[in-house]
């Protein structure tokens, strides 16, 4: 695959961005696209390493590896060395519902279990997928695909995220009619008001939106499954149904002085924000606004990362993140060689504007919130934090232990709390009569059935917070399963 040399000829090339102090005063995509003659280097470094591990899909260790919709990466990097991209463009639609997602917002696993990542820097997997989409979409080589025939079959999806959108494309292509069901006010899900639009612009979400739309999808937003409509009646209009609503119960904190006024749930602070800007270029004031204050996100994760870059560009006073673990190894240690995916320090997007705009990485590594202090009127004034130490204890775990003497109290007049999600929400899935475990639900991997004939589940709400990959490799197998139910075999693959 590529160049038979590829790989010892040319390097990996760095992602093109805009300037870090300068795409802070915008809200537009941080990333900007290769030219075709680097994409044509890259493409050619992919070698010809007889077991692509690069598309195996698999967890090791709890952590992704590989691509799980098992996309034909070698096949696709030698067409766009031969610049051959409609056909990289063939190749690439066969496993990749949605690739302009992927290729803007996936960690890219693939890249960590890339052969060529052994020795040296990997693929520019991602980069070259996402050009690929985009050109299709540019030259018009994407169209509407409309089946010339129907089942007479009718399938509710509950949730426009990436998994009720996959299962919804799949599903339509074999000639069942689909409704999806959304109770925010545009489809999308998380791509919509989960990510923000320094990451994922909305105009490439709308875009695919209305490509399924004129393929004979049917998208009901401003409707909430369980409350507006009711699960009896989506019972009985639909022959069958899939519960992809996604894993948004938000975690807290249990804290002293929570109570607080300013401190608020991370996923409200993006979802507020992006949808004002969708709405009214911020004239609306319906946001949280960080500008002129001082800002603490605690969590280490993207979602946090997020909040961290929204507020630069709200033009908040100072941005810090707290994260309970410690700062990743700068190589792969011997507990983590490849092909799992490489936990090493990175400068992702946020953190790279924070430290242009402060002159300093805005993370702080095992340091833990002990209270949260309020001034007279009940708005939050400060955090009061201690440094901790990761050790392992006699049986084999690790423990973190404060240190004394690190105390430190902290300004601030926003915090946003980034610690993860519980599960899904759990009134809808109560009206369904849906049987769960540990908040998802219950529904074996693979089969994607839950305990109520006819009701399928898949994505976040089944197997926790997890990759937009995960979501669209499960929302294509969900309909498989659902055809199967349907038709007594399946024409999908």
């Amino acid at each position: 695959m590529g160049k038979a040399t590829g790989f010892m000829e040319y390097t990996r090339e760095k992602a093109t961005e805009r300037n870090a102090s300068t795409r802070i005063n915008d809200w537009n995509e941080y990333s900007a696209p290769f030219s075709d003659e680097s994409l044509s280097r890259q493409g050619a470094r992919c070698m010809d390493c007889g077991t692509p591990f690069c598309h195996m899909g698999m967890e090791l260790n709890n952590v992704t590896t590989g691509c799980p919709i098992n996309n034909l990466i070698p096949e696709w990097n030698d067409l766009v060395y031969r610049g051959r991209w409609k056909e990289a463009l063939e190749r690439l639609m066969k496993t990749n519902n949605f690739p302009e997602f992927t290729g803007r917002v996936c960690p890219a696993p693939c890249e960590g279990s890339c052969t060529l990542a052994i020795t040296d820097p990997a693929v520019a997997i991602k980069n070259i997928e996402r050009t690929i989409i985009d050109k299709g979409f540019e030259n018009g080589w994407i169209t509407p695909r409309i089946p010339t025939k129907r089942t007479g079959k009718k399938i509710a999806i509950v949730g426009s995220g990436p998994a009720g959108l996959a299962a919804a494309d799949q599903l339509n292509q074999a000639g069942h009619s689909v409704t999806v069901y959304e109770r925010a006010d545009r489809p999308g899900g998380l791509l919509t008001y989960g990510i923000p639009n320094m990451k994922l612009e909305k105009e490439v979400v709308e875009r695919r939106v209305r490509l399924l739309t004129q393929e004979g999808i049917d998208f009901v937003t401003n409707t909430e499954v369980g409350k507006d409509i009711s699960s009896e009646e989506i019972n009985e209009q639909y022959d069958s149904v899939i519960l992809c609503i996604g894993a948004q119960k938000q975690r807290d904190l249990v804290i002293e002085g929570r109570e607080a006024k300013g401190i608020h749930l991370a996923m409200d602070y993006l979802t507020e924000t992006t949808k004002s800007l969708l709405d009214s270029n911020f004239e609306d004031g319906q946001f949280i606004d960080a500008e002129g204050k001082d800002v603490i996100v605690i969590g280490g994760g993207d979602t946090g990362a997020d909040c961290v870059a929204t507020a630069l560009r709200q033009k908040c006073r100072t941005v810090v993140q707290f994260g309970k673990h410690p700062q990743l190894p700068m190589a792969r240690t011997e507990d983590n060689m490849w092909p799992a995916y490489p936990d090493v320090y990175s400068l992702d997007y946020a953190y790279e504007e924070a430290q242009k705009q402060y002159g300093r990485d805005p993370r702080q590594y095992l340091i833990q919130t002990k209270k949260i202090v309020a001034d007279d009127n009940g708005n939050l004034k400060e955090l009061h934090t201690i440094q901790m130490e990761k050790v392992k204890g006699e049986d084999g775990r690790f423990v973190f232990n404060e240190i004394p003497g690190t105390e430190k109290v902290w300004p601030a007049q926003l915090v946003f709390v980034a610690i993860g999600f519980e599960g899904a929400e759990q009134p809808l899935l109560k009206q369904f009569g849906i049987e769960t475990t540990n908040q998802k639900v219950k529904a074996a991997y693979g089969e994607y059935t839950t305990n109520v004939e006819g009701v399928f589940a898949a994505g976040d709400a089944r197997r926790g917070q997890s990759l937009i990959v995960w979501a669209i490799h499960e929302g294509r197998e969900v309909a498989r399963q659902v055809d199967t139910y349907l038709m007594g075999s399946t024409v999908l693959t």
